[in-house]
């Protein structure tokens, strides 16, 4: 017991250090192509220095490295027992009665622990720092935006009312939102129970305030009436100023901890949450994602190097891998859509992907 807990522990190790050089690697491949992304879209647009492209890099890469993490699993656990193997150190472990199993579920559980950590921590943490990189990104953008801004949309409900604003742009003043070319479209339910177009406001200016939307120079139609003008009109909202900023982001750049406030705003305002939905489940089905990818890449790494075929087992365990990935992305793009329900799109990928490796663990160790 005391050997095996040894051979375990050093299983472990050697996966744990693979697992770094693999994030290493992809690490600094993601920087790069982020660094010469910024300074394409933002180096020729505004006057930035070298420090500042770094500086946004920094703050725009770990959201993207998280994306790809099941690649650094994939890639990682799968250059650990391949090398374990080539040094025909799994052949003494063998040899010595200890089953594949033994030595491959630490991986596994520690691909699942990071997977947990990654989630609670990590994912919060590149969630803020993407927050932060794009108000970065659009002050440094500001003046060239200006020339061709861009429609925002928001939709908000207070139980009766419905309101559509659609604004020119938008930034952040003393921590409150605040949006620019403002026109708000109102809608009131009528008797037959639907909701009808009842007035429209439109507005210089609109600051999200606690509990309304403060507005400013403000004109105001409704149906076979006349317009209305007034220096200042206040619009009840239950929107706070980051569920409004959520608004404007895809899911993907929420935290973990905030996605259930997220779906319940998002409610409502009367969006749809099938989004926000699909994200947290496929926050909690992350860590089943990593120890997946460590169980699959193990699979495809322990045929005797003897035998030969290692090589292009490994590269049939690679190309798997993308698959699933890909698959995996399938699953996402059919859960938005509401074709399938969000748990199943979050789910499948990884409990396939799972059954695969179990299934050909099965296979080579136990015949």
């Amino acid at each position: 017991m005391i050997g095996t807990t040894r051979i375990e522990r050093y299983v472990l190790y050697r996966t744990l250090t693979a697992l770094g050089g693999a994030l290493a690697v992809i690490a600094s491949v993601v920087a790069l192509v982020d660094f010469v992304d910024i300074s394409r879209t933002v180096g020729v647009r505004a006057n930035v220095s070298f420090v500042q492209l770094v500086a946004l890099t920094a703050l725009t890469a770990p959201s993207t490295i998280l994306v790809l993490t099941p690649f650094v699993f994939l890639f990682g656990t799968l250059a650990a027992f391949v090398g374990l193997n080539r040094r025909s150190e799994l052949i003494a472990m063998r040899a010595a009665g200890v089953s594949a199993w033994r030595f491959i579920f630490p991986a596994a559980g520690a691909a699942l622990l990071i997977g947990v950590l990654t989630v609670t921590t990590l994912n919060p943490l590149a969630a803020s720092m993407n927050a932060a990189y794009e108000n970065s990104r659009n002050s440094l953008l500001e003046n060239y935006l200006k020339s061709a801004p861009r429609p925002l949309w928001l939709r908000q409900s207070d139980g009766r009312n419905q309101i559509v604003i659609r604004a020119l742009g938008r930034d952040h003043v003393d921590g409150s939102v605040r949006l620019k070319g403002v026109s708000l479209f109102i809608l009131s339910p009528d008797l037959g129970g639907g909701m009808t177009f009842s007035r429209r406001v439109e507005a210089s200016e609109a600051r999200l305030m606690s509990g309304f939307w403060q507005l400013s120079e403000v004109r105001e139609a409704s149906p076979g009436a006349g317009a209305i003008q007034s220096e200042s009109l206040s619009i009840p909202s239950p929107l706070d100023e980051r569920s409004a900023s959520e608004r404007f982001i895809s899911p993907e750049t929420v935290a973990f901890w905030r996605l259930s406030q997220a779906i319940t705003d998002s409610e409502k305002a009367g969006f749809s949450a099938t989004s926000y939905r699909l994200r947290l489940q496929q926050l909690f089905a992350t860590p089943l994602l990593f120890a997946s990818m460590s169980v699959l890449a193990a699979a495809f790494s322990l045929r005797l190097i003897r035998l030969g075929g290692l090589a292009t087992l490994a590269g049939s365990g690679v190309a798997l891998g993308f698959i699933f990935y890909f698959f995996n992305q399938l699953c996402q793009a059919l859960g938005k859509a509401e074709v399938i329900a969000p748990f199943a799109a979050a789910w499948s990928p990884p409990m396939i992907a799972l059954l695969c490796g179990f299934t050909l663990l099965c296979y080579t160790e136990d015949g």
